[in-house]
C-alpha cells in the first residue's frame, strides 16, 4: 500500500516516522488520533517486526522439545506474516532471516507433531533455532531427508510471498524485460507448492536464487543478475 511516513499526532504535536514503528499511534502519548504530512504517499509493504528467538533458545534446557517447538512456531508466525519487502518505495532483498523463519516455522511444526524425533531432525530444528534471527540458514547438505519436503515448502512459500512485492514494485517501476522472468518464477513456485515441497533441496535453493537474483536486478540494474536468474530457473525446467 502507499502511505505517508511523516506522522503528526493531533493531540500533543508528536512526529514520527510510520516507515520506523509501523503504526499510526502516537508513540509520545498513545493517540491515535494522527495525520501523515508527507505530500507524497510512498509504496510500503515492510513492517517494523522484530525476530527475537533468545528466549525460546533458552528455554531448550528446561523444556520438552515439543513445547520448544510450539514456543519457536509462536514466536516466528507474526514475524512471517507480517514481513514486507518495500520499505519507503526501495525494494529490499529477500533475507536470510526471512527464509530462515519460514523453514523454521515448518520444520517446528513438524517437531511439535511428531511423537519421535531421530538425532539428526533434532539437531537440525536446533540448528536452525540457533541461527534464524542471526541471519543464518543451514546449508542444503545438512537438511534431513525427513525435513527435505519442509524446506521446499517453506522457501516455495517465502519466494511467493517476495514475488507478490516484486509485482507490486513493477506496478510503480515497468520493467518489460522481468515479466517473463516473474511468471516462470511464479510456475515453479505454484508445482512446489502444489508438491507440498517434495522436491529436491537444492531445487529449492535454486528457486530462492532465482528469485534473489530478480530482486537484486530490479535494485542494481545489473543485466547480468536478470540472466543469472533466468540460468536458475532453467536448471528446474
Amino acid at each position: 500500500m502507499k502511505v505517508r511516513g511523516e506522522r503528526e499526532c493531533q493531540e500533543c504535536e508528536t512526529r514520527w516516522s510510520y516507515y520506523e514503528t509501523g503504526s499510526v499511534e502516537c508513540p509520545a502519548c498513545g493517540s491515535l488520533r494522527s495525520v501523515g504530512v508527507d505530500e507524497e504517499r510512498k509504496l510500503h509493504t515492510a513492517s517494523a517486526v522484530t525476530l527475537d528467538l533468545s528466549a525460546v533458545r533458552n528455554a531448550t534446557d528446561e523444556e520438552p522439545l515439543r513445547r520448544v517447538a510450539e514456543r519457536a512456531v509462536e514466536e516466528v508466525r507474526p514475524f512471517v506474516r507480517g514481513s514486507g519487502f518495500i520499505e519507503a518505495g526501495t525494494l529490499l532483498p529477500l533475507s536470510e532471516t526471512y527464509l530462515a523463519a519460514s523453514e523454521l516455522r515448518a520444520v517446528a511444526d513438524e517437531v511439535r507433531r511428531r511423537s519421535r524425533l531421530t538425532d539428526d531432525e533434532e539437531y537440525y530444528f536446533l540448528s536452525l533455532l540457533r541461527g534464524t534471527d542471526q541471519e543464518e540458514r543451514p546449508p542444503t547438505e545438512e537438511v534431513p531427508d525427513s525435513l527435505a519436503d519442509a524446506r521446499g515448502l517453506a522457501y516455495a512459500n517465502a519466494v511467493k510471498a517476495y514475488r507478490s512485492d516484486l509485482r507490486e514494485y513493477l506496478d510503480e517501476h515497468p520493467d518489460p524485460l522481468v515479466d517473463p522472468v516473474l511468471e516462470t518464477l511464479g510456475e515453479h513456485v505454484k508445482r512446489i507448492r502444489a508438491l507440498d515441497g517434495a522436491v529436491p533441496v537444492e531445487d529449492a535453493e535454486r528457486l530462492v536464487r532465482a528469485a534473489r537474483a530478480l530482486g537484486e536486478y530490479l535494485i542494481d540494474g545489473d543485466e547480468m543478475l536478470l540472466t543469472e536468474a533466468q540460468e536458475y530457473l532453467s536448471r528446474l525446467e
